[in-house]
């Protein structure tokens, strides 16, 4: 595989799916972006690009602001890795504390710091698939709202949604296309192709349909190996209860192996951090941003 040496770069392509599936089997990363199926997805959104640092393999960005980055470097010599592009200038996005307490805590002249909008939601997918207990009582109320009104199924997944799936994540953004947010139409896009070609990404996913119209799917993936990853969850906003329906089914029938679910990020918003707290993570992991001080920078 050809991957430039730092400083140059390339795209991310479908071609380096199996090379990043391996990487990340090793790694077993508890983080949301560190899957091929996120990467490939936002690489236009992020303006994702490959390079290799020494025996390193690293992943430049840029975010929302269009500040620049490097997530955490894959394979080996990550010490030497970060030795050039921390100096370079260059931040490093989306470590958690494993990697800060394995790699960065030793570094002299660094800053390091959190980033809660950044920090991916927890759950015990059982929690989820179940919702026992009074502190999900209200989750089961707006269930049970909706089943009492509508005639629905349930299926897996499958091409055979893709145009429905489509349909319903165009009206989605019609609906919500006057909110400003700089994430709002690049995770639409990335959405969209997760529906094109969910099975070449190995994505997984279930779709409610109502009357025979799909009026809500779900997609995922495995992250790590007690762990699933929900990228995307659609409904009909005007269908009380449906996401909470949505959600609970991807959690009763995919994954159902899995002891945790991580539901990624609120990004900031209220109304999404609102809703995510109100599932009870069990943790929220946290991640970090760090750079090299500015005059240590000046010096190098």
């Amino acid at each position: 595989m050809n991957i430039p040496c730092y400083p140059q770069s390339r795209n991310i392509r479908f071609e380096d799916k199996s090379f990043f599936d391996a990487l990340f089997r090793s790694l077993q990363p508890r983080v949301s972006e560190c899957s091929f199926a996120n990467l490939f997805l936002f690489r236009h959104a992020h303006f994702y690009r490959l390079t290799r640092v020494k025996n390193s393999f690293v992943v430049l960005g840029r975010g929302y602001n269009g500040e620049a980055y490097f997530l955490p470097p894959l394979g080996e010599d990550v010490d030497d890795a970060l030795s050039i592009l921390l100096p370079d200038g260059l931040v490093l996005y989306g470590c958690d504390e494993s990697f800060v307490d394995s790699y960065l805590a030793a570094i002299k002249d660094i800053e390091i710091t959190d980033e809660r909008d950044a920090f991916d939601y927890l759950y015990l997918r059982r929690d989820l698939a179940e919702l026992p207990g009074n502190r999900y009582h209200k989750k089961k109320n707006r269930v049970n709202y909706f089943e009492s009104r509508h005639v629905y199924t349930v299926e897996p997944f499958s091409q055979d949604h893709r145009e429905g799936a489509l349909r319903l994540l165009e009206e989605w953004l019609r609906i919500r296309s006057e909110v400003e947010s700089p994430s709002l139409r690049p995770e639409v896009a990335a959405c969209a192709e997760a529906v094109e070609i969910a099975g070449l990404l190995g994505l997984e996913g279930v779709v409610i349909l109502v009357e025979g119209t799909l009026r809500a799917f779900v997609l995922g993936e495995r992250l790590n190996n007690d762990t699933s990853v929900c990228h995307f969850l659609k409904a009909d906003p005007f269908m009380e209860g449906l996401y909470q329906l949505a959600d609970r089914e991807f959690n009763r029938r995919c994954f159902s192996d899995c002891t945790y679910v991580n539901r990624e990020q609120d990004l900031g918003e209220p109304n999404l951090r609102s809703s995510k707290l109100s599932y009870h993570p069990c943790e929220l992991v946290k991640k970090y941003r760090a750079w090299k001080a500015l005059d240590t920078v000046f010096q190098g």
